[in-house]
């Protein structure tokens, strides 16, 4: 049986501190990344009955689950955000597990992008890399991404840990602070301490 996550390192931050990104760049050097997201939104829309049960079905729409209506109800409401959390976090966990061993099998790094790894604590991985942007410029960040008004934008960054605790938790930071130029430099500082750290190539 492979050990699932011995080669893995988790990729998390804050919303909108650019964690896709990095992880398309990463992906451009040859590395595996597992989307927990990407996961998450299969999985909403196998279970678009349940949440139609759960929900209502106006949050459902030939047979696709209504994202942006769902997270509406969530963001703004514990219990609610709860209830989806109960039904899809046993599901995507095992879904993670079964892509881990395929990856294991390489005996090289891969990363999963978990944004709530931190929050969750589900997975047993023992490295893990931040995308750190500060909170300011997260704000900004989700505003113009997801034309929010700054109140909401604040209350969606309030649900998670907060940036900088998680940047003291890391144990590799990448910068997202400044242009992609910059960005680009920090994660080909990271992969040579990753090279170095495991010996690859």
């Amino acid at each position: 049986m492979v050990t699932p996550f011995a080669h893995a390192i988790a990729l998390t931050g804050g919303i909108a501190t650019g964690k896709s990104t990095v992880c398309n760049l990463l992906k451009l050097y040859g590395f595996h990344i597992i989307d927990a997201d990407a996961v998450a939104h299969e999985l909403l829309d196998e279970n678009s009955d349940n949440i139609a049960k759960l929900f209502g079905n106006q949050y459902v729409k030939d047979g696709k689950v209504l994202r942006k209506e769902l997270g509406k109800l969530i963001f703004g409401n514990k219990e609610e955000r709860l209830k989806l959390e109960k039904l899809l976090h046993p599901q995507i966990k095992k879904r993670i597990e079964k892509l881990a061993q395929k990856e294991e099998k390489f005996k090289v790094p891969y990363f999963i992008d978990i944004p709530l790894f931190f929050e969750k604590r589900n997975y047993p991985i023992k490295k893990v890399v931040v995308v750190y942007a500060p909170k300011e410029l997260q704000v900004e960040r989700l505003c113009k991404r997801e034309r929010l008004s700054l109140e909401e934008a604040r209350q969606r960054i309030k649900l998670q840990i907060d940036i900088e605790e998680k940047r003291k938790m890391a144990d590799y930071i990448i910068d997202n602070s400044q242009d992609l130029k910059h960005l680009q430099k920090e994660v080909e500082r990271f992969i040579e301490q990753i090279k170095v750290e495991y010996a690859i190539g």
